[in-house]
């Protein structure tokens, strides 16, 4: 009797506890999913914030945004953020650009089935009333002023940010323009990576070559710059980017200039420079010129040398940054061959092209342009 009176009291204890971390369990779960709930609310609940863009405007705007627009060059931070399932709308320029155009050639079957909200190029107005039928959260634009973007704004309603490339293809003004989309897009972190990225690339490339002597560096011309169109070998570069990144001796530098310059073509025999790269956007001009005066040409030690080398366009519709540090790397290999020895300029195109867009782009890019290789200009 005794054992069953004892065995009943542990039956009764033992229930009792069973009863007791229930009831704490289930009256736990509920607060625990509130809790959850509530925090995913929040993350997704419109807010209104304020931001600064490149042309000093203090733009209001509700994030998350959904529904994007990117006009006059703008769509290639979009893209490089990994943002064009948001694009809504595109401008014809995409429609009709080659390949050079690289966030189009990535994304090209995506962007082709939007809807035309504009003419684009940088002297493009833009057509308010197409913006305001895609209806974007927030306009994106690269090449637009102060004015311009507060009448856009004004004509549309609808948020317009005034994004920048800066000078260069490693300029501070590109980087704050990646940030800001990607804050205004809700992917910080993607934009953090690719301004480490192009960064890592511009120290890598300076490290190579920082130490070299200058009188062991070859003179080095580009020739056939690409600048509101396609130029002749005339149009070069003061502060040549991917030559500055890498150090080169760039014989232009002499006329203190920055930026695109003409010179005459005798300015170009005077200098002689060892090496010529020619921007492939050009190089049909340049093969033309060489038809009419080829005594010109064969009186250039580069071209009796058979140095002269072909760089991918990489300004079309502004900068293509990609291609840009592309071309800064087969720079390098072609004047430092030792210091460059471990690159293979397609492969490390590739792989430049990979990290931005998920795509090897080199082989299409090449097939359109010429790729990189030697020039012969009498075939």
């Amino acid at each position: 009797m005794k054992n069953i009176s004892s065995q009943f009291k542990f039956f009764v204890v033992a229930l009792l506890t069973i009863v007791i971390i229930t009831t704490a369990c289930s009256s736990k779960a509920p607060v625990q999913q509130k809790q959850e709930t509530t925090t995913a609310q929040q993350e997704t609940k419109p807010q209104k914030i304020n931001v600064t863009d490149l042309a000093g405007r203090q733009v209001e705007l509700t994030i998350p945004v959904n529904r994007v627009v990117g006009l006059t060059s703008a769509l290639r931070f979009i893209t490089c953020i990994d943002g064009a399932k948001k694009v809504v709308g595109i401008e014809d320029i995409n429609l009709k650009a080659t390949d050079g155009l690289t966030y189009n050639t990535a994304y090209r079957d995506e962007l082709s089935k939007l809807p035309v909200v504009g003419v684009g190029g940088s002297k493009a107005a833009a057509n308010p009333e197409k913006l305001v039928e895609v209806k974007p959260d927030v306009i994106f634009t690269g090449f637009s002023d102060k004015s311009q973007a507060d009448n856009l704004q004004t004509k549309t309603g609808i948020p317009v940010v005034v994004l920048s490339y800066g000078t260069s293809i490693f300029d501070e003004d590109f980087y704050k323009s990646l940030k800001l989309v990607g804050k205004i897009m809700g992917d910080e972190t993607r934009a953090q990576k690719v301004v480490d990225y192009i960064k890592n690339c511009q120290k890598d490339l300076n490290d190579r070559t920082k130490g070299i002597p200058n009188d062991k560096k070859p003179t080095v011309y580009v020739g056939a710059v690409s600048h509101a169109g396609s130029h002749g070998i005339e149009s070069t570069r003061g502060n040549y980017p991917p030559f500055v990144i890498v150090n080169a001796k760039n014989v232009a530098d002499e006329t203190g200039k920055n930026g695109s310059i003409d010179i005459d073509k005798e300015k170009l025999l005077s200098w002689n420079p060892d090496i010529i790269f020619i921007d492939e956007g050009g190089l049909p001009l340049v093969k033309q010129d060489y038809q009419k005066d080829p005594k010109f040409y064969q009186s250039l030690k580069a071209v009796k040398d058979g140095h002269v080398y072909g760089l991918l366009p990489y300004v079309y519709n502004g900068t293509n940054i990609d291609t840009a540090i592309a071309d800064c790397y087969y720079v390098g290999k072609v004047l430092y061959p030792e210091q460059f020895k471990d690159i293979d300029p397609a492969k490390k195109a590739d792989e430049i092209y990979k990290f931005f867009y998920g795509k090897p782009l080199y082989e299409t890019l090449a097939k359109s342009s010429g790729g990189f290789k030697q020039i012969t200009l009498g075939q």
